[in-house]
């Protein structure tokens, strides 16, 4: 069979089941049966594939996960994030849109706190969204910046994906950490103009309402004892990493337990806040569990077959310029975000994308800035980004899957266009970590 036979039956496969209804972890699971029984012999086959599903969950890379998970779910269920949400709700005043300003700057804040693209869209859409709809905002105004905030998990240190792919590629996983926070920021400017200008073309979108005024010195004390504290959590684990003092794994752990630290000085602190935490953290860590082993077994499926190699190879095999080859590059991930959980992706890109990257003559630090900002929009590419479903189980129930890309469109746009930056100026995210 030839690799685009075997990668139209792999794909073509999930497409259906998932068009039947089936959830996307089960759906990858069916096809990894189907697929190698197909390809490695029938039952023995699929125990082989079994057996190894469950070993790509051993990785020592994964540890962070769910400590980052725990550390946002406490942040969230002790009222600490509440609180860091209100506070810049009021600093912001009669700002027109301000709980979609809300959601990016506390989200992006959030997304340093979680590293975890995937908990800090449950977060933000499980707060923020009944919030604005019960104000009137139009589903665009809220769905939109939460899927956007929440893939500058990825890029925004401390990021669970920016290590494992710093591993994997063997660079610098402190200066990978540290490109992304220029990028990081633009990005989430690039959020902020872009509710600004949704708010100007149709002001209906996000109706006004009153709030009390406040003082210069009200404003302050909000400032420092409900954001900063926060955001010092984020500052201390990821100068501890880049010190060299703690691994990322410890660096977690830390986070968690500075979060902890922080609920009981606001004596918010409660068995029933850490039995949610706990409870929470473990939920999103076996849902993103069990679409690791789903994806990893697909991935060998799609090695096994031929179809990774040749589709990868068909791509990045044309005699093109080395901007024209990074483009591909970039599209190639665009293209496997669709159907792939992103740590797949990068165990399935990484060893033959890198190599080529140097070749190029590409910075690597700056090559892999690119292919996080690849993973970050293919989170929450249609028609089966990630990020897209996570907010389906999150929204309201009358949210659509159709309202749900077309809210994602514009922050995608935005994701673009901080690529072509990076491309136009490399010293974006090469300046910070020269330092």
């Amino acid at each position: 069979m030839e690799w685009y036979e075997a990668l139209a039956l792999l794909l073509g496969t999930i497409v259906f089941l998932m068009a039947i209804g089936m959830p996307v972890a089960l759906a990858f699971l069916a096809a990894n049966i189907i697929g190698a029984w197909v390809f490695m012999g029938g039952e023995r086959g699929v125990g082989q594939l079994l057996n190894n599903g469950l070993g790509s969950l051993t990785k020592f890379a994964l540890v962070p996960i769910p400590l980052f998970l725990l550390m946002g779910e406490i942040f969230f269920h002790t009222g600490l994030g509440g609180r860091m949400f209100n506070a810049i709700d009021r600093l912001l005043g009669k700002l027109p849109g301000r709980l979609s300003y809300v959601t990016v700057l506390g989200g992006t804040g959030f997304s340093t706190l979680s590293g975890s693209s995937m908990g800090s869209t449950a977060l933000l859409g499980s707060l923020m969204v009944p919030e604005m709809t019960e104000r009137g905002y139009k589903k665009y105004m809220s769905i939109g910046p939460i899927l956007g905030t929440g893939g500058l998990a990825i890029i925004i240190p401390p990021s669970a994906l920016a290590v494992l792919l710093a591993t994997l590629a063997q660079i610098d996983v402190g200066a990978l950490l540290i490109a992304g926070i220029i990028p990081g920021l633009i990005l989430a400017g690039f959020y902020i103009a872009t509710i600004w200008l949704q708010t100007r073309l149709d002001p209906d979108a996000a109706p006004a309402y009153e709030v009390e005024a406040q003082s210069l010195g009200e404003k302050l004390r909000q400032l420092f004892t409900d954001v900063v504290p926060m955001i010092s959590v984020m500052v201390a684990i990821v100068g501890m990493m880049i010190n060299g003092i703690v691994t990322p794994s410890e660096a977690a752990a830390f986070g968690a337990l500075g979060v902890l630290i922080l609920a009981a000085i606001f004596r918010c602190l409660t068995l029933e806040a850490l039995r949610k935490s706990i409870t929470g953290a473990l939920k999103v860590t076996l849902m993103a569990y069990l679409i690791v082993f789903g994806s990893a077994t697909f991935s060998q499926l799609l090695a096994f077959s031929g179809a990774s190699r040749g589709l990868i190879t068909w791509a990045t095999g044309f005699d093109l310029d080395p901007i024209a080859m990074l483009l591909v590059m970039f599209a190639v991930l665009l293209v496997l975000g669709m159907f792939m959980e992103q740590i797949s992706m990068m165990l399935l890109t990484v060893p033959i994308f890198f190599p080529l990257a140097l070749s190029l003559g590409f910075d690597p630090i700056w090559f892999g800035l690119i292919m996080l900002l690849a993973l970050e929009i293919s989170f929450t590419t249609p028609p089966f980004g990630l990020l897209l479903f996570v907010m389906k189980g999150v929204a309201p129930s009358d949210t659509t899957m159709r309202e749900i890309y077309l809210s994602a469109i514009p922050f995608i746009l935005c994701s673009l266009a901080v690529v072509g930056l990076l491309i136009l100026y490399p010293p974006l995210a090469t300046w910070l970590p020269g330092l």
